[in-house]
C-alpha cells in the first residue's frame, strides 16, 4: 500500500481525479476533525459554503463544501491544505 505522503499516491489520485471528472467541476469535499481544529478546516474553504456539523458527542465536527474546481491540481491543493491540520480525516 502506498503512503499518502509519496509522491507516487499523490500522482495516482491526480490520474483518478482526472479520469472520473470533466474540468471545470463542482467538487465534494468532506472531512472530519477535532472539534478544536475544526476552525482552522473552515478557513481552507473560505470563500464557499461550508457545512458543520458535530458529533453525538460534539468531540468531532464534520465539514463539508462544494467547490467549483478547474483542475485535480487545485483539488490536490485542498486536500494537502486539510492534511496539514493535526487530526484531520478526509472522506
Amino acid at each position: 500500500m502506498t503512503d499518502k505522503t509519496s509522491a507516487e499516491w499523490w500522482d495516482n489520485f491526480r490520474t483518478l481525479l482526472d479520469d472520473q471528472n470533466d474540468w471545470p467541476t463542482l467538487y465534494l469535499f468532506k472531512f472530519i476533525a477535532p472539534k478544536e481544529n475544526a476552525p482552522q478546516l473552515q478557513e481552507v474553504f473560505a470563500g464557499h459554503d461550508v457545512v458543520v456539523r458535530a458529533s453525538s458527542k460534539g468531540s468531532y465536527h464534520s465539514i463539508t463544501s462544494r467547490v467549483l474546481v478547474d483542475s485535480a491540481d487545485q483539488v490536490i491543493g485542498y486536500y494537502r491544505k486539510a492534511s496539514e491540520i493535526e487530526g484531520v480525516i478526509s472522506l
